[in-house]
């Protein structure tokens, strides 16, 4: 097995919802293989309230979660880590224009709704933000599975269109692709 840690961004808007959950279950499920982060082109400063119930699920420390700007990982900051990996967890980020990147990392757009977008009672903005955590697993569990290491960047590169193109729009709350 290879000793390799792989540094993954996820990318959101907001920066306070999906690439949260995103870098708290690739933390948890990738067993120290990723270092992870999570970063918004407009962050709001905080963490979504639900966002936080559903990390707590994975065992992430909540101390590591803040809404920041994706300029902290952008070329222009000399402190920044080097990433193997920039995934884009909205629509909206992946329509945007991005920082260029240190190291010139794989990059990929995985598509979620907006479970913050959700109004209502507590219960269906909950249930929004279970379902969309639960497909953003199936894409992290995916991931964690690729043999990295035995990889060369187009097989990479294929491997994260694959990913990219699991449909999860038809995922229940129980985490199982439900038959319509």
């Amino acid at each position: 097995m290879n000793d390799l840690t792989y540094n993954v961004l996820f990318l959101c808007t907001g920066n306070s919802a999906r690439s949260v959950m995103a870098e708290a279950l690739l933390a948890t499920l990738g067993k120290g293989r990723f270092c992870t982060y999570s970063a918004g082109s407009n962050p709001i400063g905080k963490i979504n309230p639900f966002a936080i119930e559903q990390v707590r699920k994975t065992g992430y420390d909540l101390a590591n979660l803040r809404s920041k700007s994706w300029d902290e990982f952008a070329i222009s900051e000399p402190s920044a880590p080097l990433m193997d990996f920039v995934i884009t967890v909205c629509d909206q980020a992946a329509g945007e224009v991005c920082p260029l990147w240190p190291g010139h990392p794989a990059s990929a757009h995985w598509s979620f709704s907006d479970p913050a977008a959700v109004e209502g009672p507590d219960e269906s903005r909950r249930a929004a933000f279970e379902q969309v955590y639960q497909q953003i697993r199936c894409k992290v569990e995916a991931f964690v599975e690729l043999p990295l290491d035995e990889l060369d960047d187009a097989a990479i590169r294929a491997e994260l269109r694959r990913i990219s193109d699991i449909d999860v729009t038809a995922m229940g709350t129980s985490g199982m692709l439900t038959r319509g």
